[in-house]
């Protein structure tokens, strides 16, 4: 028989996994931490939205506390490189040691597989641009896409939809990568001319081994979970997954539970701690891995979220961008902010508690707000009371002027 856990016992594996169990540095976050975060999530989903900070960014913030966003920024063009941008989860920052792990997606991108269906199609229509463009990255590199916006080359006048689609169906294939961002415009090069020489000299495993080592990292960064969350986290299909979930179960390194609410057999790492209380504290971006898998998110919190971006804003229920409020083991409320730098400005448009939320939320969000607001150098905090906790926390924020 499989081994029965609770739902809440399930929610503490899970943060503890992702690093919400660790006590958080005393003095200013630095490269350690950062590769002990790695160690815990595998990845960082990339994403352009600015509205407080770019998603990136905030897993870090979530569990270590304000630090310099320099430690990222660094992380990903230094000499002594961390982590390397490429498709995961979705696009993400992966720690360098992945590279190998990564080459079997590259290789089948190359071949039109392991990409976008039209981006296979334009490259399979395009193949010599492409190699105009590849060997323009070999002699010129770092360079960005919009570098030839408008400029005539040996294949023409390059306009920025083709090079873009070049550019873009090179990075898949694994031919070039992010040396740096301006921005948050990516300047490519050679894989040889960015990643550490070690990395380069790692093997590269067959998919098979590489498959199921992501599942691995997986596992380690959900403490428990079905088949199909732990598939999610990378990505992968079900042929790439199948019998290696139960190889893993073969080997020890997963064991099958039943967890209280769920129809699907869970699995629970080897290494998965099993904490009896977790003090976490924190906002979390749309795309941290807590909650990425909405309905991963709804099985673990009974939390309904979807980011409602590209929602007429008549239509949405929440908010433009919406913060999930995590306080203990539970996520407790939701919050519609917006960093209105030029203003100097933490605007916190609506906030809405969840069935359940503790007397003490309204004045635990506020203490975090002000965190943010500092880490992100704002002058003060805005509330409208709009949603169900907005007049509490304007409220408390009230009393604390008063």
């Amino acid at each position: 028989m499989k081994e029965k856990i609770s739902l809440a016992l399930a929610r503490r594996i899970a943060l503890a996994a992702q690093g919400f169990n660790d006590p958080r540095p005393a003095g200013t976050p630095d490269r350690r931490h950062l590769a002990r975060v790695l160690a815990r999530t595998g990845l960082l989903q990339i994403d352009s939205v600015s509205a407080v900070v770019r998603a990136h960014y905030m897993p870090l913030y979530s569990r270590l506390g304000p630090y310099k966003l320099a430690l990222l920024d660094d992380a990903a063009v230094t000499r002594k490189r961390m982590v390397f941008e490429y498709w995961a989860h979705e696009a993400s920052f992966l720690p360098v040691e992945t590279y190998p792990l990564m080459r079997w997606r590259m290789q089948r991108a190359e071949r039109g597989d392991e990409m976008y269906s039209g981006l296979a199609k334009w490259g399979r229509e395009h193949a010599a641009y492409i190699e105009d463009i590849y060997r323009e990255v070999a002699e010129r590199g770092p360079i960005a896409a919009s570098a030839f916006e408008g400029q005539k080359g040996s294949g023409g006048w390059w306009g920025w939809s083709h090079a873009k689609h070049a550019f873009e169906w090179l990075f898949w294939a694994g031919r070039i990568t992010t040396a740096h961002r301006r921005g948050f415009e990516r300047f490519y090069d050679l894989p040889e001319r960015v990643l550490p020489p070690a990395v380069l000299a790692l093997p590269v495993p067959c998919p098979e081994d590489a498959h199921r080592e992501l599942l691995r990292i997986s596992a380690r960064a959900h403490g428990v979970a079905t088949a199909g969350d732990l598939r999610d986290y990378f990505r992968l299909s079900p042929a790439d997954i199948k019998g290696r979930i139960e190889e893993l179960v073969e080997t020890g390194d997963l064991l099958p539970v039943s967890v209280e609410g769920w129809s699907k057999t869970a699995y629970l790492h080897k290494d998965a701690r099993l904490p009896r209380r977790i003090e976490a504290r924190a906002l979390l971006a749309p795309f941290d891995p807590v909650v990425f898998e909405r309905s991963r998110t709804k099985r673990l919190f009974d939390f309904h979220y979807r980011i409602e971006i590209y929602t007429p804003a008549e239509k949405r229920q929440y908010g433009y961008y919406v913060l999930p409020f995590l306080l203990g083991d539970s996520i407790v409320a939701r919050v519609d902010l917006k960093a209105d730098r030029p203003a100097g400005v933490l605007r916190v448009h609506a906030a809405y508690a969840e069935p359940g939320a503790p007397p003490q939320t309204a004045a635990q969000l506020f203490e975090e707000l002000k965190q943010m607001q500092d880490w992100l150098g704002l002058e003060r905090i805005e509330v409208t009371a709009a949603g169900d906790l907005g007049p509490a926390l304007l409220g408390v924020i009230s009393d604390g002027r008063s």
